[in-house]
């Protein structure tokens, strides 16, 4: 039986959404893949770019409200701002709350070519957590 996941950041634009894109193609086989945001804002056209970099298409995301996660029983709640993590809502059954906390990358001033490379630095590193997370989870 597959596992529920839930990714959650503050806008569901950019973390959480390449957590999502990560474990679809990781782990597609024992995961089923939520993301959602505190206050959804839509998936940033950066997002969309550095993930099919990576041959991830996200042309078909969107950003989802965290209540929209309330009645599924997730196995795991990953959290990845200290943000969200100081709104998520109460969610049923017993989950495993893990907290990714890393800087969003949109916060960063500058020409869109640095923009980039720092939603590169957080896809890469995101992308190791998500392939550490499915390692780990297949030894179980």
């Amino acid at each position: 039986m597959k596992k529920n996941v839930l990714f959650i950041c503050t806008g569901n634009s950019v973390r959480s959404q390449m957590a999502d894109g990560y474990l679809r193609k990781y782990g597609s086989k024992k995961f089923n893949v939520y993301s959602a945001g505190i206050k959804p804002a839509g998936v940033h056209p950066f997002t969309k770019k550095v993930m099919l970099d990576d041959h991830i298409d996200m042309s078909s995301h969107k950003s989802n409200h965290v209540d929209e996660m309330l009645g599924i029983n997730f196995d795991y709640v990953i959290v990845l701002c200290e943000v969200a993590i100081l709104s998520i809502p109460k969610f049923d059954g017993d989950h495993k709350l893990t907290k990714w906390f890393m800087e969003d990358p949109i916060r960063m001033f500058g020409s869109d070519e640095h923009k980039i490379k720092a939603f590169t630095y957080t896809r890469d590193l995101i992308r190791g957590k998500v392939m550490n997370f499915v390692e780990q989870e297949s030894k179980r």
